[in-house]
């Protein structure tokens, strides 16, 4: 088995050959942003978010710390923070399923069309390509990212973020 080192290594390396943005930060094979784009043919089409990754010491025994930097309006994502609800999005994920953001959720059981134009405001007001980097500036210049302002979870992995 190899080690954690070379597993992060190995993991960062696959997905800055993806197709998704990857920055790291202070050089660091342990924290990075990525970027990504809103599936086609979704509310979330047109949208582009950047996350904030942190990959523990003991990964991959111990799951990534991720969390949006620009907003998004997702049942399972808290929208003050970023925090992402790694468990329920990575095994059955279900709007009703402990979300993060209560209303999202009812919205989205309630009136799945009154929801979609949500998420298409929220594409538009914070997720244009041109406002990945200043999101990331604001937040940064504010004040630093803390262990807290990122949820995680025993069973996540970096990889394809699933909206």
């Amino acid at each position: 088995m190899s080690s954690p080192s070379k597993r992060r290594e190995m993991d960062l390396m696959k997905l800055m050959m993806s197709d998704y943005k990857v920055e790291t930060i202070n050089d660091s094979m342990q924290e990075f942003y990525v970027d990504f784009h809103g599936p086609k043919d979704s509310p979330y089409q047109g949208g582009v978010w950047r996350i904030r990754v942190e990959l523990p010491d003991a990964y991959p025994y111990k799951s990534p710390s991720i969390g949006f930097v620009n907003k998004i309006y997702h049942p399972n994502v808290d929208e003050m923070s970023g925090s992402v609800c790694l468990d329920v999005i990575n095994q059955t994920w279900s709007p009703m399923f402990d979300p993060l953001n209560g209303e999202a959720a009812a919205l989205m059981m309630k009136d799945r069309t009154a929801y979609e134009q949500r998420v298409k405001e929220y594409c538009e007001k914070y997720a244009k390509p041109e406002d990945v980097g200043a999101a990331q500036e604001e937040k940064s210049s504010d004040e630093e990212l803390s262990e807290d302002d990122y949820a995680s979870s025993d069973d996540a992995i970096a990889g394809q973020a699933d909206l």
